[in-house]
């Protein structure tokens, strides 16, 4: 997979398909509009999916939810909240879409370069795959950042506990 390559729909949805298997707790998969830029660090791949943005998101999360080793743990831009209809015609649709999309599940909204940070550090040392999609509103990224879907932190401090 090359650092910025651009792939069709079909092969967005395949690097999509060969990299589940491969990552684990601390990879990071980001679903990013389309002025998202392409970041230079080794670590960070990105493509082009040529599809939109709830699509790619709704596309990502069914293809964790059917992975028995990783679930995603979500971030959003606090900015998406206060983007105006007026300057971004669409976003209260796309908030309205995202929101029914991403249910029940828990979401963590964070400063937008808060999280940019947190993908920066993890891609030292770990594989992070940015999809871009074709939307043109800003601060419609989501960012997911995988963790193990078979251990948690209680059986973690468990563990710890009894290792002491």
């Amino acid at each position: 997979m090359s650092s910025a390559s651009t792939a069709t729909k079909a092969a967005w949805q395949q690097t999509l398909e060969d990299c589940l298997p491969l990552y684990g707790h601390r990879n990071w998969i980001v679903i990013a509009d389309s002025a998202y830029p392409a970041q230079a660090r080794a670590g960070i791949d990105t493509i082009v999916s040529n599809a939109g943005q709830v699509e790619v998101v709704e596309k990502v999360l069914a293809g964790l939810a059917s992975s028995k080793h990783v679930k995603p743990i979500i971030y959003t831009d606090q900015e998406l909240a206060f983007v105006a209809e007026s300057d971004a015609p669409g976003i209260t649709d796309y908030r309205q879409r995202l929101a029914e999309l991403l249910g029940n599940r828990e979401v963590s909204v964070l400063p937008h370069e808060q999280i940019i940070s947190k993908l920066d550090e993890a891609a030292q040392t770990f594989q992070v795959l940015i999809i871009k999609t074709n939307m043109v509103i800003p601060y419609t990224s989501v960012f997911l950042q995988l963790d193990c879907a078979y251990w948690n932190g209680d059986a973690e401090a468990r563990l710890r506990k009894a290792i002491s």
